[in-house]
């Protein structure tokens, strides 16, 4: 079986109006008015939440930090490859199942 490439060449000369004048691709705003942003409903609302309290719990990071310090932290890997696998089934939609 062959497969025939259906993209068109790629030219590795560089693009005349950009070398000319860098400044020209991007567009300026008019002397005297600040230029324009716009944010998705999604990015406002990253911001809300993130302008909260951080999830993370800086008590139970100094614990782990000093057990790992001390050399008393275990790793559980089917701990970990469980959580992974529960993760995994919550992103794709799936009920959790017992293996």
């Amino acid at each position: 079986m062959k497969i025939n490439s259906t993209l068109p060449a790629v030219s590795t000369a560089p693009d005349a109006a950009r070398t000319k004048n860098p400044a020209a691709a991007s567009p300026q705003p008019l002397a005297g008015t600040a230029p324009r942003v716009d944010i998705s409903s999604l990015s406002a609302h990253m911001q809300k939440v993130g302008a909260g309290e951080t999830p993370v719990n800086a008590e139970r990071v100094a614990e782990i930090k000093a057990a790992i310090a001390e050399g008393r932290f275990q790793i559980n890997p089917e701990r970990i490859a469980d959580g992974l696998l529960t993760s995994v089934r919550e992103m794709l939609g799936r009920p959790n199942q017992a293996a």
